[in-house]
């Protein structure tokens, strides 16, 4: 997460693209046996060798009996049963690992079909910087449709200023099981205090605990074990997972010249607002972007229409909604809204 990443393009050394492109893969087979099946029988080292093409390594990890949580050199990866999210900052290169991806679910788990992809990202500040087929979203979509023809594209928000991208299949479910209750809530944020940015430097902290503790991130969600890593000499990760198999991960670019921070967590709230306050209490955002996906099976059901119906100003500071999207799909709804701090 620090500026200083392997690219060798030199330009990059001088900028860090905090915004992630996130990838959430749910598997199924087509001979209705998942309950026999289990993505975390993928060996750790074929792991690796996946994580090198997308030009990202495993730092640490942590799981219980529901998940396994990797913190990546470039944001996390998270493995459950039937469900991959690999979510990666900077310059990496995630689509890339779709076709071996494939190949190697199927061989170590037995899963071969996908019953739902989400690839979703916010617009980069400086596209140039990334690598095929990165660059655009015109191109990840392409790439995507070649191994899901029925993949759609969207793009919520101002094409022109800040915009969240995302492609799903949009289809009817696959697997003959019941379909488990899902919901995802994030948050994306830019512009930030410096102050709060500062304690995720060397220079402040001296270990990923202390800034930690020292940020209030172990308070958000207080249920979760954490596996935080400080970076040398600024940024910062971390995965949180609870007994019941949920998570949290936060990332952070501190640089004042192109702060970011992504917060996302899949607890199932019937609302987020105490969350989404508290997230935003911590890190003094001046821009950020909420996301809320929940299936039909979740408590979380509502929450999309709620925040379409909010307009959160009262949120510890004079945040105006810009602009807010609801989209319905076979099987989740979501809701995108764009906010910036009064009076920009």
């Amino acid at each position: 997460m620090a500026a200083s990443n392997n690219d060798d393009n030199a330009e990059s050394v001088q900028y860090f693209e905090g915004v992630e492109k996130l990838l959430e893969v749910w598997f199924t087979s087509s001979d209705g046996k998942d309950k026999q099946r289990d993505l975390r029988q993928i060996p750790r080292q074929k792991w690796e060798s996946l994580l090198k093409i997308v030009r990202c390594e495993i730092i640490s990890f942590c799981r219980n009996d529901q998940v396994d949580a990797y913190v990546l050199s470039e944001s996390s990866m998270f493995v459950s049963k039937r469900r991959l999210i690999l979510k990666t900052c900077g310059t990496t290169t995630p689509l890339q690992c779709l076709e071996p991806l494939l190949n190697l679910v199927e061989r170590f788990s037995g899963f071969d079909e996908v019953e739902d992809v989400f690839y979703s990202r916010k617009n980069y500040k400086k596209p140039e910087l990334q690598m095929p087929p990165h660059q655009a979203f015109e191109e990840e979509v392409a790439l995507l449709d070649t191994f899901f023809p029925d993949g759609e594209a969207y793009c919520l928000g101002s094409a022109d200023t800040d915009c969240w991208y995302l492609y799903t299949l949009n289809r009817e479910k696959l697997s003959k099981e019941d379909r488990e209750p899902d919901q995802t809530l994030e948050i994306l944020m830019s512009h930030l205090d410096p102050d709060v940015m500062s304690i995720f430097t060397r220079e402040v902290c001296s270990s990923a605990a202390e800034a930690t503790e020292k940020s209030g991130i172990d308070k958000l969600i207080p249920s979760m074990v954490i596996d935080d890593f400080l970076f040398e000499p600024c940024g910062y990760s971390m995965n949180g997972v609870s007994k019941s198999g949920s998570y949290m991960t936060i990332h952070i670019t501190p640089e004042p010249e192109f702060s970011y921070v992504s917060f996302e967590s899949n607890i199932p709230e019937a609302a987020y607002d105490e969350v989404v306050h508290r997230v935003l209490k911590t890190f003094k955002p001046g821009k950020f972007v909420i996301t809320i996906f929940a299936n039909k099976e979740s408590v979380a059901a509502d929450c999309p229409k709620e925040l379409e119906q909010s307009d959160y100003s009262n949120f510890d500071g004079d945040w105006l909604r810009k602009d807010v999207q609801y989209c319905r799909f076979k099987n989740y709804d979501l809701t995108c809204a764009f906010y910036s701090k009064f009076p920009s």
